[in-house]
């Protein structure tokens, strides 16, 4: 461990110039100055109440019993650990207690496998199957309980929940190949589509700027743009270089018709995103506009 740290904190030296440890960095940005509540915040039992729930979903009753039945409490304490120490931090995502979804699922495998009925002992005759002996078991109910509950989930938040910033990616790849786009301007919260990683065409973009602030309570670009989406483009589009396509979401698209309408741009593409909002007001689908004025 010391001559990983020592290898890893040279090549920083090397880089950055100066000395630079990564973890102390974390825990300083972090814990001692909650620069990640900068993202937003959630109630110090988001974890126990939303997160590690929906990360199992309904795996959540077997990870439960499986963790009684084998009472390997130092394991399992490793879930107890990271949901706890990540409950301090007002910042919380789903993916930074990620890593003990296997955990959870292990424990998961094994309430489900001592749901199994047990071998009959060697030469021992089998009993004459009856009306009860065909009924499913407790595992083939629980597994049948876990595939309804799971593939349609899985298959609905992979399909079609949220993916209106993919779809508006591939079409604009495919005018990009055409030559139909020269500069994109994305009004959407910071980091919303793939953006380059889907484009593969050298075009001009743009996307709001979510950018810490050294102080506190300075809204960045992104968050000006939500409180006020018309006097924002107002005074952004006096020193823009005009692009060939704007995308944002459609709840901030009927604040920006008229503005947009006035200045040459009309809508070509309305993509759906999501039947529900997610952390902000609804995104039901997003919208581009071209400039027709060239």
């Amino acid at each position: 461990m010391a001559v990983v740290l020592g290898i890893t904190s040279l090549l920083d030296r090397l880089i950055y110039g100066s000395w630079i440890i990564v973890p102390f960095n974390f825990l300083k940005f972090n814990f001692l100055s909650s620069g990640g509540d900068y993202y937003g915040t959630h109630p110090w039992h988001w974890y126990l109440t939303q997160g590690f729930p929906v990360m199992v979903f309904t795996f959540l009753p077997f990870c439960v019993a499986g963790i009684i039945r084998s009472k390997q409490w130092k394991i399992s304490g490793l879930i107890g650990w990271v949901i706890g120490i990540y409950s301090i931090l007002g910042h919380k995502e789903f993916r930074f207690v990620l890593p003990v979804l296997p955990i959870a699922l292990m424990f998961s495998g094994y309430s489900l496998a001592s749901l199994r009925k047990p071998d009959l002992p060697i030469g021992k005759s089998k009993r004459i199957p009856n009306a009860h002996s065909r009924l499913p078991s407790k595992l083939q109910m629980s597994v049948l309980f876990l595939l309804a509950t799971n593939i349609p989930m899985g298959l609905y938040m992979s399909l079609v929940h949220q993916r209106g910033t993919e779809n508006v990616m591939h079409y604009l790849s495919k005018e990009a190949q055409n030559g139909e786009v020269r500069g994109v301007l994305f009004l959407t919260p910071c980091h919303a589509t793939p953006y380059y990683s889907a484009l593969h065409k050298n075009v001009p973009m743009r996307f709001l700027d979510c950018t810490p602030s050294e102080q506190r309570g300075v809204p960045d670009e992104s968050d000006r743009f939500m409180l006020n989406p018309l006097e924002f483009v107002s005074d952004f589009s006096r020193n823009w270089s005009l692009p060939s396509h704007i995308v944002m979401f459609d709840s901030e698209e009927i604040k920006l018709r008229s503005f947009l309408m006035s200045n040459s741009f009309r809508e070509v593409k309305r993509f759906f995103h999501a039947h529900f909002k997610v952390d902000r007001d609804l995104q039901g689908a997003v919208v581009v506009y071209a400039y027709t004025g060239w």
